[in-house]
């Protein structure tokens, strides 16, 4: 099977997972594109099929946007996200991948005994779950994930879970992308047709997630989130 094929595939399975639990374009497409072109190019090159898939997402969901939690959460991630934009320039260590990964494991664990239904985040929590899963996004361009995990914590319905964090992600997006573009700009010029072939297939995956996402139950939700945790924590620790 050829790259491109791959990479075709890659994308479409992220944007369809991404439709379903608000996280997946960049945890899938990441490590992939780093195969090939390193891993912080790889993280600038995704924001661009990352940001067309979160854009078409939005409008598709943004009647069930909360505001309340995007003013709280949003906000601090895309400060969190501009942050680790600067430093990922300087340094991509792999432990944070291993960190990340276990993160997540845990987070799905507790979903799944019912754990992370006992907790609900504070103002002051909502603000430092934000920053801390911005701050993932900028430095290891795989934010989507442990920001879901930690907006388990959250008394959000479905569609209002899925809308509320790709909001949260386009502003990451706008914070984080001008950063990526200023230092590897140039490099990424250089890959265009693999961009623009991921930034298809994820438009293409976003579509049909949502209808998968309209067919999950709202009680089964929260559990499917927590499946594709596990799923993502173990990947993370696998590649």
């Amino acid at each position: 099977m050829s790259w491109e094929v791959v990479v075709a595939l890659a994308s479409m399975l992220a944007g369809a997972i991404a439709s379903v639990a608000g996280f997946g374009i960049g945890s899938i497409l990441t490590p992939l594109f780093a195969l090939q072109l390193g891993t912080q190019l790889a993280i600038a090159a995704v924001s661009i099929p990352h940001l067309a898939g979160t854009a078409l997402r939005f409008i598709v969901l943004r009647r069930s946007l909360d505001t309340r939690v995007l003013r709280e959460f949003g906000l601090a991630s895309a400060a969190g996200g501009l942050a680790g934009a600067l430093l990922h320039a300087r340094s991509v260590d792999p432990v944070l991948r291993i960190v990340f990964g276990l993160l997540l494991l845990l987070a799905a664990l507790s979903e799944l005994l019912g754990l992370a239904r006992r907790i609900r985040l504070s103002h002051s929590g909502a603000l430092a779950a934000g920053a801390v899963s911005g701050l993932f996004g900028g430095l290891v361009g795989n934010q989507g994930g442990i920001r879901s995990a930690a907006m388990l914590a959250l008394p959000l319905k479905r569609d209002a879970f899925v809308a509320t964090a790709t909001a949260t992600a386009l502003i990451v997006d706008g914070v984080r992308m001008p950063v990526y573009f200023v230092s590897t700009g140039a490099r990424i010029a250089e890959v265009w047709p693999i961009v623009l072939l991921a930034t298809g297939g994820v438009l293409v995956g976003t579509l049909a997630g949502r209808t998968v996402l309209s067919r999950i139950p709202e009680a089964r939700f929260r559990t499917a989130v927590a499946l594709l945790l596990a799923a993502l924590g173990v990947y993370m620790l696998a590649t």
